[in-house]
């Protein structure tokens, strides 16, 4: 199976920390203690994966794993101090559900937002009350052992996808889609950049915490830098300087450890030289490299900043819903647009504004600042380990809020449930606080219970997963394609999957689906295939307007799978009978296409 090393690595880790005195002091029951490893290092090096979601099973994995270690670590209560924190969350759900219940978003997509928002809540409390007991210090040395394990085996893997791709066999270590690039086993080269620097943040808290020799920490700084170089991604760059600017904002940082922050954006930028002059000698084709060529350094990220902006001002009070914004965002004109299809907008701020709209966007984003500040002012009022790990933590989430101004990776659960984690652990009260919290018996089996559920809930969607990756299975002794896409249809979180198969399914020749079957499926991802499809069905249906809009927006991607879809305007006489050549007589706007 593909977890068989990581599960090696975690049970050796394990031994070896439940021997540590500090450990034994912490009074960590030994499944806390492996569950805290596991829950950071499975998930990010689970390459298996099933369509089609290529990291539906990391996520799953994500929140099982969480979930029992907050199940079985039974933290204390975690008093107010996350109060802001889960406002936001709880903010962001109802946004969810409303955009669900008077609006046009699935509930199955909407359960999902609300599930992963209550997940995070859960996981903030659990960060916060594991603080307030008596091994808060212990338990997140186990975390950063974790980030550890997993950093060190990623780098491997990221050595492996560069220096010797042909090992690479998609199960144990993930192909790189990316020549000359890392992507770890999580598949995206920012995600392996975000996992490996959390490990490079968990070796200088470690070494601080005096559970890692400093002679161990360089070269395991070394050897996750240079696999961050391996990534190519810009994020990373800008990631290990804010490594380096712990060194300058933490004036309680020992002075070995301020040095091991330093180090990470000078070792960056050594590993990056070396990388490229070996790839001038060797001729061999480096995508870290290359990337420092391009000419858009924002990866078409300004443009959709801009994009933004306009909707934005378009719709500044409600905004465009709560998942809405890739379909509004395709489906408004913007003739110099992306050519990417993209359903985010890689940066947090302005995605919680676009699709909130100002007001409860901005009441979302101060309340996040207000955790933020709170869990700076706690940090510093923390001494000794206390206040190390406090002040490590606030680093974790620091560095996943920078990736967050350049991607979205709050929206995957193996970083969204750590980071909640790690935020609850720093806005929580000192290490050691009074032992009323610790021995609040009804609290930890409430935070228990809810971790059951988190497990218990992961393990469902997986089974409901089942119904629609069996679609697109390709193997002997399988029903019928229509039977496994009806199955499917009847999933409770994932149907869209199943509704994208039947409306897309069969060539240009079938009979066009009817509108009502793209409810769900167009609210997801906006992509050639079903813009074609919806295209074809809006105009089946006499409604050739908004079928011209639709076509009118797929033209602006530019896309060379739509050139047959729009072969017919390359003459007059071709052009006359098809609708995707003429324009829409009125203007049409995005919510117009919605109606049933």
């Amino acid at each position: 199976m593909p977890a068989a090393a990581p599960d090696a690595a975690t049970g050796f880790t394990t031994f070896a920390l439940s021997a540590h005195p500090a450990f034994a002091a912490g009074r960590i029951a030994p499944a806390a203690l492996a569950l805290a490893i596991a829950a950071a290092t499975l998930p990010a090096l689970l390459a298996w994966n099933v369509s089609p979601s290529p990291t539906f099973l990391n996520q799953a994995l994500a929140l099982a794993l969480w979930g029992a270690l907050v199940a079985v670590g039974a933290p204390a209560s975690p008093g107010r101090g996350p109060w802001a924190l889960w406002t936001a969350l709880a903010l962001t759900a109802a946004a969810a559900a409303w955009s669900w219940g008077p609006g046009a978003l699935p509930g199955s997509l909407a359960w999902s937002a609300i599930g992963l928002a209550a997940a995070a809540a859960l996981l903030a409390a659990a960060g916060a009350g594991m603080r307030r007991g008596g091994a808060g210090a212990a338990l997140f040395a186990a975390f950063c052992w974790g980030w550890l394990v997993a950093g060190v085996l990623s780098a491997l893997v990221a050595l492996v996808q560069v220096f010797a791709p042909a090992l690479a066999d998609g199960d144990l270590i993930a192909r790189s889609g990316f020549a000359g690039r890392a992507v770890g086993n999580l598949r995206q080269p920012n995600h392996l950049s975000t996992l490996l620097l959390w490990a490079c943040i968990a070796t200088i808290a470690l070494a601080e915490l005096g559970r890692l020799p400093r002679r161990a920490a360089w070269p395991l700084l070394a050897l996750l830098v240079f696999a961050v170089a391996l990534t190519g991604s810009r994020t990373g760059f800008v990631g290990a300087l804010l490594v380096g600017a712990w060194a300058l904002a933490d004036g309680r940082l020992s002075r070995a450890g301020r040095g091991l922050a330093l180090a990470v954006p000078a070792l960056f930028g050594l590993a990056w030289a070396l990388l490229a002059v070996w790839a001038r000698l060797s001729e061999h084709a480096l995508g870290a490299a290359s990337r420092s060529g391009e000419g858009d350094l924002s990866s078409s990220r300004f443009a959709i900043w801009s994009n933004t902006l306009a909707l934005i001002r378009e719709q500044p009070w409600t905004g465009v819903g709560f998942g809405e914004f890739n379909l509004a965002w395709t489906l408004t004109p913007f003739p110099g647009r992306p050519t990417a299809f993209f359903d985010h907008t890689h940066n947090l701020p302005l995605h919680l504004l676009v699709e909130l709209g100002l007001p409860l966007g901005a009441a979302v984003l101060a309340l996040l600042v207000w955790a933020l500040w709170r869990g700076v002012a706690r940090a510093r009022q923390a001494a000794g380990d206390a206040g190390t790990a406090a002040r490590a933590a606030l680093m974790f989430v620091l560095m996943v809020g920078l990736h967050s101004l350049l991607e979205y990776p709050l929206w995957y659960a193996y970083f969204l449930l750590p980071a909640a984690w790690a935020w609850g652990f720093a806005l929580g009260g000192g290490v050691g606080a009074p032992a009323a919290a610790a021995a609040d018996g009804r609290a930890s089996r409430a935070w228990a219970a809810g971790g059951i559920v988190l497990a218990v809930v992961a393990a469902a969607a997986v089974a409901d997963y089942a119904r629609v990756a069996a679609i697109f299975l390709a193997r002997p002794g399988l029903a019928p394609l229509e039977q496994r896409i009806e199955a499917g249809r009847r999933s409770a979180l994932f149907a869209h999957h199943a509704d994208y198969a039947r409306v897309t399914a069969g060539g240009p020749e079938r009979t066009p689906a009817a509108t009502a079957d793209f409810a769900r499926t167009v609210h997801y991802l906006l992509d050639t295939r079903l813009m074609i499809a919806w295209s074809r069905a809006l105009a089946a249906e006499g409604r050739l307007d908004e079928a011209r809009h639709v076509a009118a927006r797929l033209r602006e991607f530019r896309k060379p799978e739509a050139e047959a879809f729009f072969a017919p305007c390359k003459d007059a006489a071709g052009a006359a009978d098809a609708f995707q050549c003429q324009p829409p007589a009125r203007p049409v706007h995005w919510r117009e296409l919605l109606r049933g």
